[in-house]
């Protein structure tokens, strides 16, 4: 489903008060929070051995804050956070502490760190979107072992290539190899989510809830290949929408961005805009027109130059719709 009302969803968020402009919502100020560290055992896997089933990684030791609310009661649900090229960020951690005020605990997890890396915007071959859904997955596992957590109602959200592992993590196939036996996702949100590779059997999913939101202007992750993969699901009966803000662009939820508006180049940074990519034989990546593999780093689809820009409605607006979804698929989930 794609939501073109752009008109009435802006007029509601301004009415609202764009909870994100002002850097507080009423509910996050008002939220008590106990944060944790907690360590995440892992592997660095490429795409290419996620896509075949390998295993053997180069072991990696990642971290993660939980946030627990303080006045919640009984076993809470939970949130795990992706976040996207630029590792973890103000406008992430935030959405970290927004959640809290639905009354879940949130898990923020820092795939990049533990393996040495800052930002992969100008090279993304330093680690695989795949690779961070595994790390995902290894994060499920533990959070479903707490005692405090209800292991039927732990959901998963990302931001462009952490968006990768929130959505991909639906996939049954993934889900068999790599999920832990003790738990799978209550639901799988994705903002502004790459989603040029056409995966084998990608539209075979766990049946969980997948909500998916773009902006129509984005020029670094278009929204178009996202629309081609909702359709395909829906064809298939699965519980996924897409929801389009009209003029938005990529990050659109990043309030460092704000201003007038105006988009900001980011020259460095890659992009595969002008990519189509389908999963070959023995896990190659193949470029669609071409018929070669892919490779990041020398094929001339990808480009530089992308930019992103803050769009306070569409922030607003999604926040809403997440805080919905989430409540929604809990009580769903609710033992």
């Amino acid at each position: 489903m794609c939501d073109d009302s752009g008109e009435v969803y802006r007029a509601t968020a301004e009415a609202a008060g764009a909870e994100l402009v002002a850097g507080h919502s009423d509910a996050m100020a008002a939220l008590e929070v106990r944060p944790e560290i907690h360590p995440v055992e892992t592997v660095t896997l490429t795409g290419r051995q996620v896509l075949r089933g390998e295993e053997a990684g180069k072991p990696a030791v990642l971290a993660g804050v939980l946030r627990l609310p303080v006045s919640a009661t009984g076993r809470l649900p939970a949130v795990v956070l992706l976040h996207g090229s630029a590792g973890v960020a103000e406008s992430t951690e935030r959405w970290a502490r927004e959640l809290t005020g639905i009354g879940a605990a949130t898990f923020l997890l820092d795939c990049f760190s533990g393996r040495g890396i800052t930002s992969s915007a100008a090279d993304q071959s330093q680690l695989d979107a795949l690779a961070m859904m595994v790390d995902a997955y290894r994060v499920l596992g533990m959070l479903a072992r707490d005692p405090r957590l209800d292991a039927d109602r732990i959901a998963v959200m990302g931001f462009s290539k952490g968006a990768v592992g929130a959505v991909y993590s639906s996939n049954q196939r993934f889900r068999n190899r790599y999920g832990p036996p003790n738990a799978e996702f209550a639901a799988h949100i994705g903002l502004y989510t790459p989603c040029y590779i056409t995966y084998r059997e990608d539209d075979r999913v766990t049946g969980k809830p997948m909500r998916l939101f773009h902006g129509t202007a984005d020029d670094y992750v278009p929204v178009a290949p996202c629309r081609a993969y909702v359709e395909r699901l829906r064809k298939r009966g699965v519980d996924a929408t897409l929801t389009e803000y009209p003029g938005a662009h990529h990050t659109y939820d990043n309030f460092r961005l704000s201003g007038d508006g105006t988009p900001v180049e980011r020259p460095q940074a890659q992009t595969l805009r002008k990519c189509q990519l389908i999963e070959g034989e023995d896990g190659v990546i193949l470029n669609v027109k071409t018929g070669q593999p892919f490779d990041i780093n020398t094929d001339p689809c990808v480009e530089r130059g992308p930019h992103v820009a803050y769009d306070a409605a569409a922030a607003s607006a999604t926040l809403r719709a997440v805080r919905e979804i989430l409540i929604t698929a809990f009580r769903r989930n609710e033992g």
